[in-house]
């Protein structure tokens, strides 16, 4: 078991104002209310405004935590933006934060694990803090997928959302948040979750080349319910931990049908887990601390609670951790 000395203690979170339902994507592509939720669970989506970016969002989401918990961020000393739709490919998103809000003597980073890419982010922010590098790390996730979908593609736009949220970790040896964590990569199957870039080609192959998020639902879906579950278990064996030790599952929020398989092959309810999805739908790498957030603002997160946290997704990429809920 890791011997951490880092603990969240605050957490914010923003969506964009704009709504975009299931009756509204009847407007755009061939579907129906029906059935975006019998497969997906989501009834709606926020979308950023053509001028509101990531960097934006972020700023959003630690101005919330900055005025619900009454933190002081002058000392922070690492950001780690976690996002694929960043602003520009440089400047990164992180730089933006900094700058917008004005903090003088910081690190910034952007981490692109997609959908996992929150649950890096904390692992990397434990590690920094626990290694004695830094004392006080802003970890975001935050996203503008409206941004990069293609709204005649019914497989793909009636999934993703834009929102963001962020979490402060600080140096913390008496009570620390992070218990164990699990992670790996199947870059083997990346072909089936792609944004094209720079190149038009992967692993010798063409790809289709049009700016847009590509996926084969029916490979992820099974790469995840397969994959996810053994993560889990690897992830709990490894602290010691049973599933009746969890007290909140908080998966990434991509559709609720992988989330049902996923809680029906470990053994973790249903109603014990937390999902952002019906009212944001997939939102990336901010699925997991929009969650958190909803979770906490509900009045279910509670002080010592063990959490459950599992991201997955592009790349293809999987990171879960436990964490002891102290805020």
């Amino acid at each position: 078991m890791n011997t951490s000395k880092a603990r969240i203690t605050a957490i914010g979170s923003y969506v964009p104002e704009k709504k975009l339902t299931n009756h509204d994507l009847e407007k755009l592509v061939e579907t129906n209310d029906e059935w975006i939720v019998q497969r997906t669970g989501i009834k709606e989506r926020r979308i950023a405004l053509t001028t509101e970016f990531t960097s934006d969002i972020s700023v959003k989401a630690v101005e919330n935590l900055k005025e619900r918990f009454k933190k002081s961020l002058d000392d922070v000393d690492m950001i780690i933006a976690c996002t694929m739709t960043p602003d520009f490919k440089t400047p990164s998103v992180s730089a933006l934060v900094q700058a917008k809000l004005g903090i003088k003597n910081t690190g910034a980073i952007d981490l692109n694990a997609a959908c996992s890419g929150f649950a890096y982010g904390l692992h990397i922010a434990n590690g920094l803090i626990t290694a004695g590098l830094n004392k006080k790390i802003l970890v975001i996730g935050a996203e503008t997928f409206s941004k990069i979908l293609d709204y005649s593609d019914r497989s793909t736009c009636i999934l993703f959302g834009d929102g963001g949220g962020a979490v402060l970790v600080e140096y913390d040896e008496e009570n620390p948040s992070f218990i164990e964590s699990h992670m790996g990569t199947n870059g083997e199957l990346a072909h089936n979750l792609y944004c094209t870039d720079l190149s038009n080609q992967m692993f010798g192959n063409e790809l289709a080349v049009n700016g847009f998020v590509n996926q084969n639902g029916r490979e992820v879906y099974k790469w995840a319910v397969n994959t996810v579950p053994k993560g889990v278990k690897a992830l709990l064996d490894k602290a010691g931990y049973k599933t009746n030790d969890v007290d909140w599952f908080i998966p990434h929020s991509a559709n609720l049908r992988i989330i049902e398989s996923i809680c029906s092959r470990t053994g973790l309810s249903l109603e014990q887990t937390i999902y952002s999805l019906e009212y944001y739908g997939n939102t990336s790498a901010a699925s997991i601390p929009l969650s958190l957030d909803k979770g906490l603002q509900e009045g279910k997160l509670k002080p010592n609670d063990t959490l459950l946290l599992y991201g997955f997704g592009g790349g293809l990429t999987h990171a879960g951790m436990l964490i002891n809920w102290s805020i």
